[in-house]
């Protein structure tokens, strides 16, 4: 490890001081599973970042391999969940976060070094935003086709679902959202079902009430292999049934029908001006 990495885990290891502004803190959750190698380049990016979280969350599924070691060397909080899926395992780590907001990326996942001055500045943007997601590119690959395939799988993925919600969808690998808003609904996601998408899944129960917003710009990277031939298919089944367990109550008409009628009654509050 370098010394620019031991001061950046230093970082992440000390609470800020007293005098720290509470509703700034920030907690980064990163599921995992078998997933050693992506993982502690996850990390790197992360100690990497130009605006350091005050803590990094790993929750190891169930991992076979040297996950967990990994993330305590490079100074991450560990948490054990050994109930399967990742909405599981990302659940268990909203609940552990003591930050006020809260990121959410992939294992496969590098984000450049302004992710979390970027998404603290959009929060900034409008205080009445509760979540906000942004889209990724692809670090792997044939160079070529990265952009395009980038641009048609999250360009189909927001179309098809921002129909389906009534608003956009959550994006998993590039996503943060208030810990108030989690408090909120974290009775209400379906945690202990491993066959169903954790990002869709809260969106349908945070879009409801709140407010989400876009991040801007591609400060994210992942991995292309949700678009190899096994791990496509099964993401298009999880995501069907992602969509069906809330069916009747949020088929699409009945859920369009209550957020016309949330949104009329939610007192807009004040943009914030620049000065």
């Amino acid at each position: 490890m370098t010394a620019a990495m031991v001061r950046r885990v230093e970082a992440v290891r000390s609470p800020r001081g007293a005098n720290a502004d509470e509703t700034s803190t920030t907690s980064v959750v990163i599921p995992v599973k078998d997933d050693a190698a992506l993982l502690a380049r996850c990390l790197a990016a992360l100690h990497a970042q130009d605006a350091p979280a005050d803590e990094i969350i790993v929750v190891d599924n169930g991992s076979s391999d040297d996950s967990a070691a990994i993330a305590r060397a490079a100074g991450a909080r560990v948490i054990s969940c050994l109930e399967p899926g990742i909405s599981a395992a990302a659940s268990a780590g909203y609940d552990a976060a003591r930050g006020a907001r809260i990121r959410r990326l992939d294992a496969d996942c590098e984000p450049d070094a302004g992710w979390i001055r970027a998404v603290t500045s959009a929060f900034a943007e409008d205080p009445r935003v509760a979540a906000v997601t942004g889209p990724a590119r692809f670090l792997d690959g044939p160079v070529a086709l990265r952009s395009p395939l980038a641009r048609l799988y999250l360009g189909a993925y927001t179309t098809v679902l921002s129909v389906t919600l009534g608003h956009r969808p959550l994006f998993g690998s590039n996503l943060a959202f208030r810990r108030d808003a989690w408090v909120a609904v974290r009775a209400d996601v379906h945690r202990c079902d491993p066959e169903i998408h954790d990002d869709l899944d809260l969106a349908f129960h945070l879009g409801e009430h709140h407010r989400i917003g876009h991040l801007p710009g591609e400060f994210m990277g992942m991995s292309m292999r949700p678009l190899t031939a096994g791990q496509f298919g099964r993401r298009v089944h999880r995501g069907f049934r992602s969509v069906l367990v809330h069916w009747p109550r949020d088929f699409p008409p009945f859920r369009w029908g209550r957020l016309i009628v949330h949104r009329h009654v939610r007192s807009p509050a004040p943009r914030r001006t620049r000065t």
